[in-house]
């Protein structure tokens, strides 16, 4: 355990509640988090999840951007439904960015967990995009997720940020009941701005 990884929790811990009550504070600390894990991953080489990072930093970005794009006239974040197709097509994706990644990753880097760290990396990236797009069955696909890594951090030794993975599965199960709620206030008080806007396909997220 390091001061690094005590503030790269901390941060980390404070971003994902920002994210589960719809606060647009999230982006800019979850930015900062994204940093502190950049060079905590590097130190021991878990390079797919040193990458998703800063692929992250982009998104967040995106995210941002999207949320105060779709706040309502009450000032939250209005909740968006994901439809079968795009998520058959996100959940596909992250398949197939998995199995690529660790390719290279086993092939080429001496990464301690290049599979398993590649899954995690392209199924994160996932729930992120789904984050930014204000589909509450993100919340479901970082559940997912962060039950595998708990168990890969601790492997790797990082117990402290095993915690923080356990603590982020309790608050992922508490956005989701947040969002579902947020839904389905929105469905008995329709609002325009409940339609997420129209963006470059360019954008990752």
């Amino acid at each position: 355990m390091t001061m690094l990884e005590i503030a790269a929790v901390a941060v980390s811990f404070l971003g994902i509640w920002l994210t589960a009550v719809r606060r647009l504070w999230c982006w800019p600390v979850n930015l900062l988090a994204c940093a502190l894990y950049f060079k905590l991953f590097l130190d021991v080489r878990l390079y797919a999840d040193m990458m998703l990072q800063a692929v992250f930093a982009g998104a967040l970005l995106y995210g941002w951007r999207n949320w105060t794009r779709g706040r309502q006239d009450a000032g939250d974040v209005a909740v968006v439904p994901l439809r079968p197709i795009p998520a058959l097509a996100g959940l596909g994706a992250g398949a197939g960015a998995a199995m690529a990644i660790g390719f290279v990753m086993s092939r080429y880097t001496d990464a301690a967990l290049p599979w398993i760290d590649a899954t995690l990396s392209s199924f994160s990236l996932v729930a992120q995009y789904w984050t930014a797009r204000r589909h509450s069955a993100s919340w479901l696909l970082w559940i997912v997720v962060d039950i595998v890594y708990v168990g890969m951090f601790v492997v790797k030794g990082l117990m402290l940020t095993a915690g923080l993975y356990a603590a982020m599965i309790l608050l992922a199960l508490l956005g989701y009941r947040q969002w579902q709620a947020a839904r389905q206030n929105q469905a008995r008080t329709p609002s325009a701005s409940e339609t997420p806007p129209v963006l470059s396909p360019s954008l990752r997220a």
